[in-house]
């Protein structure tokens, strides 16, 4: 079976959108800084949730961005809850450290090149991490980046707050 998920990211991005360097800089939910990690979404829909929620209203209107979208064989995945580490807080705002260490530890475990979490926005939904440091990284399938526009209401509804 072939998965698919999506990346949203700056376009001027699109050549590096799969480097995990932004993940390695800034650290994100699941990962420590000075990991690599590159994280996508199962759907376009929850791609655009999880990049809005790091961004302001001026931002969403001021860069051009782009969806990228990825396919993958289902036996590159491992799914958080199989490997028995799901963090209690996992969804604590900031991320909690007990996140990043679930994270971290699979990444040094090389157990699987992709691992299935719960999106923090809905967690009935799933975001896919990618190892981009694995061996079968290179399974993994990038598509044509494709034009994403946010729509402007969406601005408006993040600057009246």
């Amino acid at each position: 079976m072939i998965c698919h998920a999506y990346r949203i990211v700056q376009s001027h991005l699109t050549d590096s959108a799969f480097s995990g360097e932004g993940a390695r800089l800034y650290g994100g939910r699941w990962n420590s800084l000075g990991q690599r990690m590159v994280y996508t979404a199962e759907s376009r829909a929850l791609a655009a949730l999880e990049m809005l929620v790091h961004l302001s209203s001026e931002q969403v209107l001021n860069h051009q961005y782009s969806l990228i979208p990825v396919h993958f064989p289902a036996s590159l995945v491992k799914r958080l809850e199989d490997l028995g580490k799901v963090p209690p807080d996992w969804q604590s705002q900031p991320a909690p450290n007990s996140a990043k260490e679930a994270g971290d530890n699979w990444l040094g475990g090389r157990t699987s090149c992709i691992l299935s979490v719960p999106s923090s926005i809905i967690s009935s939904e799933r975001n896919y991490l990618l190892n981009p440091e694995h061996p079968d990284f290179a399974k993994i399938e990038m598509g044509k980046p494709e034009r994403f526009v946010f729509d402007e209401r969406l601005a408006k509804r993040l600057k009246s707050k």
